[in-house]
C-alpha cells in the first residue's frame, strides 16, 4: 500500500472477517473506491494517519458499522456525514474538530462516541463531556445526537420561517403589483374617458360654430336679396300682372267668338237654323235693351 491510497489486492489482504485495519499506514487520503468494493468490511480502522479531510464520497460507505478516525488531523467532517446511518461506533479522538455537521443528527443508530482532545466549541464540548469509559462514551453519543437534533430542528424552523417570510414577501409583492396594475388601469381608463369627453366637447363646439356660420350666411343672403324702399319703387308682383292679362285675353277671345257666331247667323244661310234663330233673337233682345238704356240716359240728362 502506498501513502496516497491503498490498492485493491492490498486492502483485500488486510481484511480480517468484517474488519479492515488501515491504521498506521501514513495515509493522506482515504481509498474510498477500494473500500466501496469491500462491503463486508463493516469495521474500518483509519487511526494514526495523516488525514486532513474526508472526501464527500466517503459518505457512500453506508455499510460501515464501526469507524475509528482517531489521531488524525481532521478539521471537519463532510456535510452529509449523516448518510452513514448504520454507524454505531465512532472514534474521533485527538483531531482538530471544532464543530460537527448538522447531518450528524441523522446517525440514529450511533451508540458510542469519543470526541476527546479536539478544540470543540464550548457548547458542544460541554454536551459531549468525557469519554473515559464505556458508559461515558455511550452517554456522549446520546447527548451529542440530541444536541445536533436540536440544532437541526432550530435550523429547520429558521429555514421554514425564512421560506414563510419569503412567501409572504412574495405575496406582498404580488399584491402590490396587482394594486399597481389596477391603479394603472384605472388611470388609463380615466384618461381615456377625459380624452373622449374633450373630443366630444370639441365636436359640439365645431358643430355649434358651423351652425352659427350657416345662420349668419343665410341672414346675409336674405338681407342682400331684400329690396329697399329708397333704392327701388314698389312694383306689383309679376304673377298678378300675368294673370290679369291672361283673363283679358280669354274675355277678348270669347267676345270675338260671339261676334263671329252672330255674324255667321246674320249674314249666312245658317240664320234659319234653330241655333242661329235663338242667337239672333238673343242678339235683338240685347240690342233693344241697350237702346232702351241709352234712351233712359238721354231722358235723365234732359230732366237734369
Amino acid at each position: 500500500m502506498s501513502r496516497g491510497g491503498g490498492k485493491g489486492p492490498g486492502l483485500k489482504d488486510k481484511l480480517d472477517g468484517n474488519e479492515l485495519d488501515l491504521s498506521l499506514c501514513d495515509l493522506n487520503e482515504v481509498p474510498v473506491r477500494e473500500l466501496a468494493a469491500l462491503p463486508k468490511a463493516t469495521v474500518l480502522d483509519l487511526s494514526c494517519n495523516n488525514l486532513i479531510s474526508l472526501p464527500s464520497d466517503f459518505c457512500s460507505l453506508m455499510h460501515l458499522v464501526k469507524l475509528d478516525l482517531s489521531k488524525n488531523r481532521l478539521q471537519q467532517l463532510p456535510l452529509d456525514f449523516g448518510r452513514l446511518v448504520n454507524l454505531q461506533h465512532l472514534d474521533l479522538l485527538k483531531n482538530r474538530l471544532v464543530t460537527l455537521p448538522v447531518s450528524f443528527a441523522q446517525l440514529k443508530n450511533l451508540k458510542w462516541l469519543d470526541l476527546k482532545d479536539n478544540p470543540l466549541d464550548p457548547v458542544l464540548a460541554k454536551v459531549a463531556g468525557d469519554c473515559l469509559d464505556e458508559k461515558q462514551c455511550k452517554q456522549a453519543a446520546v447527548r451529542v445526537l440530541q444536541h445536533m437534533k436540536a440544532i437541526q430542528s432550530e435550523q429547520d424552523r429558521q429555514r421554514q420561517q425564512k421560506l414563510q417570510a419569503e412567501r409572504e414577501m412574495e405575496k406582498k409583492r404580488e399584491a402590490e403589483q396587482r394594486a399597481k396594475e389596477a391603479q394603472e388601469r384605472e388611470l388609463r381608463k380615466r384618461e381615456k374617458a377625459e380624452e373622449k369627453e374633450r373630443r366630444r366637447r370639441e365636436y359640439d363646439a365645431q358643430k355649434a360654430a358651423k351652425q352659427e356660420m350657416e345662420k349668419k350666411t343665410k341672414k346675409e343672403t336674405v338681407q342682400t336679396r331684400k329690396p329697399t324702399s329708397s333704392s327701388r319703387p314698389l312694383q306689383p308682383p309679376r304673377h298678378r300682372h300675368s294673370w290679369s292679362r291672361s283673363v283679358l285675353r280669354v274675355l277678348l277671345f270669347v267676345l270675338f267668338c260671339i261676334l263671329c257666331t252672330v255674324a255667321a247667323c246674320k249674314l249666312t244661310e245658317l240664320q234659319r237654323q234653330p241655333l242661329c234663330v235663338s242667337i239672333n233673337t238673343l242678339y235683338e233682345d240685347v240690342v233693344a235693351a241697350l237702346q232702351n238704356h241709352k234712351t233712359l240716359q238721354n231722358l235723365l240728362q234732359r230732366n237734369s
